[in-house]
């Protein structure tokens, strides 16, 4: 059974940092770990995605301030946010895709909430 998990979402104070945590289990040939982003009205983006060989990608809007790091061991995914934001408020989504078929799968998100 295939189990996407998330943790570490919560408040945090503009210029504040939080720690977001993933952890995949159930899927043979794991490939791409990311993290997507979600405001309602708007489509889900790319916050930022890691490959098995430990390349990054990130979306435009990170500017330096987040980092994706990765535990293949586990295997895990972790996004350390730092200097946050107003506009990072968000339901943030672990994304885990299967290296052969390119099936992708989901966790059930995390809040973000960045408020003074």
């Amino acid at each position: 059974q295939v189990q996407v998990v998330e943790s570490g979402g919560g408040l945090a104070q503009p210029g504040g940092s939080l720690r977001l945590s993933c952890t995949a289990s159930g899927i043979s040939n794991l490939n791409v770990m990311g993290w997507y982003r979600q405001v309602p009205g708007k489509q889900r983006e790319l916050v930022a995605g890691t490959s098995t060989d430990g390349s990054a990608k990130y979306g435009d809007f990170v500017k330096g301030r987040f980092t994706i790091s990765r535990d293949n061991a586990r295997p895990a995914a972790y996004l350390q946010m730092n200097n946050l934001e107003v506009e990072d408020t968000a339901v943030y989504y672990c994304n885990a895709v299967e290296y052969y078929k390119g099936t992708s799968y989901w966790g059930q998100g995390t809040q973000v909430t960045v408020s003074s």
